[in-house]
């Protein structure tokens, strides 16, 4: 794990780390392969600005990935006291982002909770939604797509958000079935989940998971997050976690939720090696 800025035990404006997590698992027989993690963006005023995407962007395109991935929550929690940033806005923002096998996303719950579109059409639409599918940024919304690397192929699969809805009653909504339906029995798979619970099921299907969501839990106490807004605690509170032979990589994320406070928990850009395994 390197850092790029040094940090006091607050941080309230966005000066990224570059985190880095080396994972080598036998299931993964191409060349080794980098990817890039921004989840969490949570973009506005003056918390996360533009500017400090703009930064982000060039930082990340300094990196030289193959694969850049943005796990969800690009606009802001209307709860943070702060002025929100169309999706819009944001999407086009990112547009300079360069990646040879690509760029792609999944939504977050706040993607969902705090877009105005969404909750003015019932849910229908999404501005979020909408700005990635205007963009070369592809979308996954329970579904996967392959990927030709070096001299094989990898499948690519993304569902959409655990906990979008759950304040409607809604039991969320990802599907797992429709985002692996396409994906051949045994091939190698990744999963863009924004949170991370879905790691739980044990599901074989992907040898790594991708998520943010949690923020690390934004504080973060020798290895304590008491905000980590999930199921199992800190459990799947932050980084590289390793169960039943599988990998899940949680971003620490760029954003803020609820307070525009860290505490030794840092905005991150997300570097992972994916390497062969013996």
């Amino acid at each position: 794990m390197s850092s790029r800025r040094r940090h006091g035990p607050l941080t309230f404006f966005s000066h990224p780390r570059i985190v880095q997590h080396r994972i080598a698992d036998p299931r993964w027989t191409l060349p080794d392969m980098t990817i890039v993690v921004l989840s969490d963006l949570h973009i506005c005023r003056p918390w996360t600005p533009l500017t400090a995407l703009r930064r982000i962007v060039a930082m990340t395109n300094a990196l030289k990935p193959d694969l850049i991935l943005l796990p969800g929550d690009f606009i802001a929690d209307r709860n943070l006291p702060a002025r929100s940033v169309p999706a819009s806005a944001i999407i086009a923002e990112l547009a300079p982002l360069t990646a040879p096998l690509g760029i792609a996303a999944v939504l977050g719950n706040h993607d969902w909770w705090d877009c105005a579109l969404a909750r003015q059409s019932g849910f229908a639409r999404n501005s979020v939604a909408e700005a990635i599918q205007a963009s070369r940024i592809t979308l996954l919304s329970n579904s996967a797509i392959p990927v030709d690397f070096g001299n094989g192929r990898f499948w690519l699969a993304g569902i959409d958000s655990q906990r979008a809805l759950r304040r409607h009653g809604h039991p969320g909504l990802h599907d797992p079935e429709a985002a692996f339906a396409e994906v051949p029995p045994g091939a190698p798979a990744i999963l863009m989940a924004h949170e991370p619970d879905y790691f739980a099921e044990n599901d074989p299907r992907a040898f790594l998971q991708v998520s943010g969501h949690t923020h690390g839990g934004q504080i973060n106490v020798g290895g304590w997050r008491p905000l980590t807004p999930s199921a199992f605690g800190s459990r799947y509170g932050w980084g590289h976690i390793r169960e039943a032979g599988r990998h899940l990589v949680v971003s620490g994320g760029i954003g803020y939720s609820g307070l525009p406070l860290r505490i030794l928990q840092p905005p991150e850009i997300t570097l992972v090696l994916l390497q062969r395994g013996v």
